[in-house]
């Protein structure tokens, strides 16, 4: 009934803006840090105009996506992540999937990550079956501490027993405890006492109850494939079977991977997902490539679109660069996407420690010009402005839904 007398509302009172009461039912809950980092920008146009939008509305918009979730602050890809996500306003959130030695789906950004993002090491009986022991450091002879413990070590039943922390090591630790404790200090533990771990389809039961839309990563194994007789375009279509199988319009689903071949199996093999597959951009890591240098490109922008890529992620720092004048602006990289048609979505957003170093490896290109916090919401304006991203991933959703929102973007649907 109520829903009906909005409706009503609506369609007479259309003018007075009754979209905001539509709008108002997916508010987002911010909290303090998009504030603390426009207090922290400098003087100028942007402050003032981020500034004039601290009351809002503040709404879930698919520009910004929860990378792992909110991994900042929560355990990532645990559904206390996922969940404040969704609160801090991103329409989009991501399930890095990988399997179990039952070749189950999970959520985990890494198949070999156990040992940094869970207890794992705390279990006995499980911490044996790692696929290399916790060693401690040995300072004497400059050996640090190290441990290998993978999703494809244990059974899916074995993996729900876990409880997710933050990712950390203490590289010279003497015990497994003290392994453990190495979040980073700009991080924090205090709502890491008992991160639920999920199953990819658990994930999806949730982000569905969430009413947020899905970016499946699906990891590249870290075993021999095939793996106990699932070849990698079966893990490939497992991933997509399973929001077939839950009942997930294709178009609420974006599934991304670094592995070309796996982006050009689903346009291939999944038309239905096909417009909304993502290429994730790791091409930085071969030798001789160079973001203002087309050459280095392989294969060229015009060749992924040939491939039918339509979206394609890489990390903020290929897309900016900094030009005579010491603004940020877009790399050729950026241009040269743009102009070849293809969408663009960055990654990520307060992945890095504070800014008043430069920003390590995510403002690489631009860290000459970065030196403070507030410096993040010039990175978000010039990427949504100038470069033109559909998209930002980032660690703490709040900060790039207050900028969505101030920006009128649309809301998430």
């Amino acid at each position: 009934m109520l829903d009906k007398i909005i409706l009503v509302a609506c369609f007479i009172f259309i003018i007075t803006g009754c979209s905001n009461t539509l709008i108002n039912k997916q508010n987002a809950q911010l909290g303090t840090r998009p504030y603390y980092l426009i207090n922290d920008m400098d003087a100028g146009d942007l402050k003032a105009q981020l500034e004039s939008c601290s009351e809002g509305p503040f709404y879930r918009t698919d520009f910004s996506i929860g990378h792992r979730g909110a991994s900042m602050q929560y355990p990532e890809h645990t559904k206390e992540a996922y969940t404040a996500a969704a609160r801090m306003g991103a329409g989009v959130i991501e399930c890095d999937v990988t399997f179990t030695n039952d070749n189950e789906l999970v959520c985990r950004h890494s198949q070999c990550d156990l040992h940094t993002t869970t207890n794992i090491l705390a279990i006995p009986e499980l911490a044996a079956k790692c696929s290399e022991p916790f060693i401690p450091a040995d300072a004497k002879n400059a050996v640090t501490a190290s441990a290998k413990c993978c999703t494809s070590d244990i059974s899916l039943s074995e993996f729900l027993t876990l409880k997710g922390k933050m990712d950390g090591a203490n590289m010279q630790a003497t015990t497994a405890k003290q392994y453990m404790q190495g979040t980073p200090n700009w991080r924090t533990d205090l709502y890491a006492t008992n991160g639920t771990l999920m199953t990819h389809k658990q994930s999806i039961a949730l982000f569905k109850a969430l009413r947020v839309k899905m970016t499946p990563e699906l990891k590249s194994p870290e075993v021999s494939m095939p793996f106990k007789g699932m070849t990698q375009e079966q893990y490939a279509q497992k991933m997509l079977d399973e929001y077939m199988q839950m009942g997930i319009p294709a178009s609420r689903v974006y599934p991304q991977s670094f592995n070309l071949d796996d982006v050009k199996y689903w346009i291939n093999n999944n038309p239905d997902f096909a417009d909304q597959s993502v290429y994730l951009d790791g091409r930085d890591s071969d030798a001789g490539f160079d973001p203002s240098n087309p050459q280095t490109w392989q294969p060229s922008m015009d060749e992924l679109v040939t491939n039918g890529v339509k979206i394609l992620a890489p990390p903020i720092w290929m897309m900016l660069k900094i030009d005579k004048e010491s603004n940020i602006v877009p790399s050729q990289y950026a241009i040269a996407a743009k102009a070849a048609g293809l969408e663009l979505i960055a990654w990520s957003l307060e992945r890095s420690g504070p800014l008043n170093q430069g920003g390590g490896y995510y403002y690489q290109s631009i860290a000459d010009v970065i030196n403070n916090d507030g410096d993040m919401m010039k990175v978000v304006d010039v990427l949504a402005q100038d470069v033109g991203v559909m998209a930002i991933f980032s660690d703490w959703p709040a900060t790039v839904s207050y900028y969505a929102s101030c920006n009128k973007m649309p809301a998430s649907l």
